[in-house]
């Protein structure tokens, strides 16, 4: 039996291209960036280089990425940096109650230590409401933070409209792209974006990397104290090895983003009309129409997480409950209580499936058989 990994929303394997590029630069390249000697200078440059095509891959300047250890320390940095270097202006701050937890823990700790913060809802089709949005915002708000693709859903939201909306306000605004980096074509000055946070283990890179974006006109203060790296921004020595497998990740993503969103959207497409020539009766959680290519998330009434998951591991088909960062836990979704009310079945019989260059075509009907099997069991 085949084991077959629908699960790349939680992370992904890395390519075969960014291992060869890590490899010379881990066993040659051993300097400290910050060296004035040649060894320094060779690491150096190899920061230098992959910061510009960090850059160009969201049409920033290179002086505008600063490289952090992942997704959760840039959205860290993004929310309480900017929050305590802008609070003489104002103490509001407005985020989504379906972001990941690494905003909402940051948004809880602001308000731990006196700022005010207001959690948008979300609606059946998974999406805030620029209206709510519109209203919520205030005189005294400084920071915005709004996911552009949901990690459980893989729903899009109205990044655009909430930029020319935020354009003429003093709030900034962050997104939390590490999802919508794989399928979206991200322009952060076209859409008025003044931060936004990208991990490079979901694009197929190393893990323990990934990049903050802050607007060279944004105010932000360090969480970390140390030396003057990243312009002072995030102190510490540089994983020179992994950002260059990082800035492998990206160039192979930016050359194949098209192609691999046709891939998945066929094998999406493949997996939801086999569940269904199986018969089997589901829901897609979420409007179909905004969900990005590689991500369902479906509900199989009758049924709970825990049971689904177990023989879904079992049967060789790895999937998940929600966000990584709680997959070993049976609470209920707060992506989907916030969608439906805490109190809807699909908060406790929903899975989400994520597609990746870990599967073909014969993988996802494999596992698609494997699923309406088991789901028809345990439906009995």
């Amino acid at each position: 039996m085949n084991n077959i990994y629908l699960d790349h929303a939680a992370t992904t394997p890395m390519a075969k291209e960014v291992i060869e590029a890590m490899i010379p630069v881990h066993s040659q390249v051993f300097g400290n960036p910050s060296s004035i000697h040649s060894f320094g200078r060779q690491a150096r440059q190899v920061m230098d280089q992959a910061r510009v095509v960090f850059a160009k891959s969201i049409h920033a300047d290179e002086k505008e990425i600063f490289i952090t250890s992942g997704g959760t320390e840039a959205d860290n940095l993004a929310m309480i940096g900017t929050a305590l270097a802008n609070q003489q202006k104002g103490n509001h701050i407005i985020t989504t109650v379906q972001e990941h937890h690494a905003v909402l823990h940051a948004a809880e700790h602001l308000e731990e230590i006196g700022f005010e913060v207001t959690y948008l809802p979300v609606y059946k089709d998974g999406k805030i409401s620029i209206g709510d949005l519109s209203n919520a915002l205030t005189d005294s708000t400084i920071v915005v933070s709004i996911m552009a693709v949901n990690n459980e859903t893989g729903i899009t939201q109205p990044i655009k409209e909430i930029g020319e909306l935020l354009k003429n306000h003093q709030a900034n605004f962050h997104t939390d792209a590490v999802q919508a980096y794989s399928h979206l074509e991200i322009d952060v000055k076209r859409d008025n974006i003044d931060l936004l946070t990208v991990s490079s283990h979901k694009v197929n890179g190393p893990k323990g990397i990934g990049f903050l974006y802050i607007n060279k006109n944004v105010q932000v203060n360090p969480l970390q104290f140390g030396g003057e790296q990243e312009r002072k921004r995030r102190p510490g020595t540089e994983n020179v090895g992994s950002v260059a497998g990082f800035q492998r990740a990206v160039q192979l993503l930016m050359d194949r983003k098209d192609e691999r969103n046709k891939t998945y959207s066929n094998y999406k497409m493949i997996f939801l009309d086999t569940l269904k020539q199986e018969g089997l009766s589901f829901e897609i959680n979420g409007a179909q129409a905004d969900l990005v290519p590689s991500i369902v998330n479906i509900s199989f009434p009758g049924t709970n997480v825990e049971a689904l998951l177990t023989n879904f591991d079992l049967s060789g088909v790895a999937a998940s409950s929600g966000s990584a960062c709680t997959a070993g836990s049976i609470e209920p979704s707060h992506v989907l209580s916030a969608m439906y009310g805490a109190e809807d079945a699909r908060t406790t019989n929903s899975i989400r499936f994520s597609f990746g260059l870990h599967n073909n075509q014969e993988d996802i009907k494999e596992a698609a058989k494997r699923i309406a099997s088991i789901v028809k069991r345990l439906t009995v």
